[in-house]
C-alpha cells in the first residue's frame, strides 16, 4: 500500500531549545524517503520518528546553515554502518560543494554505500522518476538556498458505475487502462482524468518569485515561519518568512494543506503562528509542526 506523509524530525530555527530539534524531515513517497535539510541530530530524532537509513533514498539540502546541514555527517555515516543496499542521491547548492565535501568526509570511516552527488546550479528538474519528478527553485537568503517541489505525473481515475454501464470489470479494467480502448469503448468513456500530486518545500528565505513558483497548486506545502507579523523587519533582514507571508503565500498558490515550521526560539506560544496564518487568510488545513509529528499528504482531489 502506498504511503504519503510528511514526518517531522526538527522544528528549530538557528538555535534548538528543549522541545524543538534543529531542522530535519522525511517525506515518505510511495517506495521512497526524501530527506530534506538534516540539521544536528538528525540521526538521533530519525531513531525516535522509526526512521531508519534503509528508508532513504534522496537527501535534499536546501542551503549550507548549520541548522539545515550539519546532520549530514551523521546521516551519511549511519547509511555506511548500516550498508544500505540501495544508491542513495543527494541534492545541495553547487556552490556549497565544499562545505558537502566536509561534511560528507568529516571524520574517517568505512564507506560501503554509494552516494551520488546531483548538486543543483540553476532552477529546473532535477529527476525523474516513475511516481515523481523533482525540481529546484532558487531562494532569497544571505547563501545559495534553493527549495524543493515534487510533481506526480497526470494519470487516470476509473470510474466504476461507467465501467458497470459497459460491462468491463476483472482483468478488462487492466486492459483497457494498458492498451486505451476495449471492444469499442475508450478508455475517456470510462475514466476522467486525475490531477498529479504536488509538494514542495520551502526553507529559508525572503518572499520572491521562487517561492510563489514552488508554492502554486501545491496539495501539500512545508514552508519557514522563522518570525511573527510584528518581527517582519528582522524576517527581510535575516532573509526569512513570517508567519502571515507564508500563508499568503499559500492562500494565493491554492495550497490545501500548509505545514509552518522553522521557529525562532524567542516564541514559546505555537498557537500564535497558526492565529496569524489564518488572520492572513488562509482557510485550508493547517499544521504548526513539532518534532516527531507525522502529517499524511491531503488524498488526491
Amino acid at each position: 500500500m502506498s504511503v504519503r506523509e510528511l514526518v517531522v524530525l526538527g522544528t528549530a530555527s538557528q538555535v534548538p531549545t528543549r522541545h524543538r530539534n534543529h531542522n530535519g524531515y522525511l517525506l515518505r513517497w510511495d517506495g521512497e524517503g526524501i530527506l530534506f535539510d538534516p540539521g544536528e541530530g538528525t540521526q538521533r530524532q530519525m531513531l525516535r520518528a522509526g526512521v531508519a537509513a534503509h528508508d532513504l533514498d534522496r537527501i535534499c539540502v536546501t542551503h549550507f546553515h548549520g541548522d539545515h546541514s550539519l546532520g549530514l555527517a551523521g546521516v551519511i555515516q549511519r547509511i555506511n554502518l548500516d550498508k544500505v543496499p540501495h544508491e542513495i542521491t543527494a541534492h545541495y547548492p553547487r556552490s556549497g560543494q565544499r562545505f558537502f565535501d566536509r561534511l560528507r568526509y568529516a571524520t574517517a570511516y568505512r564507506e560501503t554505500v554509494g552516494i551520488t552527488e546531483a548538486p543543483v546550479a540553476a532552477d529546473g528538474p532535477l529527476a525523474h522518476t516513475e511516481g515523481y519528478t523533482l525540481e529546484a527553485r532558487k531562494l532569497s537568503h544571505p547563501v545559495e538556498s534553493y527549495g524543493y517541489r515534487i510533481i506526480e505525473p497526470d494519470g487516470r481515475r476509473m470510474l466504476p458505475e461507467r465501467l458497470a454501464a459497459h460491462g468491463i470489470k476483472g482483468p478488462d479494467v487492466g486492459r483497457i487502462q494498458r492498451e486505451g480502448s476495449l471492444g469499442g469503448v475508450s478508455l475517456d468513456d470510462v475514466s476522467e482524468a486525475r490531477r498529479g500530486q504536488r509538494f514542495a518545500f520551502v526553507m529559508d528565505t525572503r518572499l520572491c518569485d521562487g517561492v510563489h513558483a514552488l508554492a502554486e497548486g501545491c496539495d501539500m506545502l512545508v514552508i519557514e515561519s522563522t518570525f511573527l507579523d510584528e518581527d517582519e523587519e528582522l524576517a527581510v533582514e535575516h532573509g526569512h518568512l513570517t508567519a502571515g507571508q507564508a500563508a499568503r503565500v499559500a492562500r494565493d498558490g491554492g495550497v490545501r494543506h500548509l505545514v509552518l515550521t522553522h521557529f525562532s526560539q524567542r516564541y514559546t506560544d505555537p498557537d500564535d503562528f497558526e492565529r496569524q496564518a489564518r488572520a492572513a487568510g488562509y482557510e485550508g488545513e493547517l499544521t504548526v509542526a513539532h518534532d516527531l509529528l507525522r502529517v499524511p499528504v491531503p488524498k488526491r482531489r
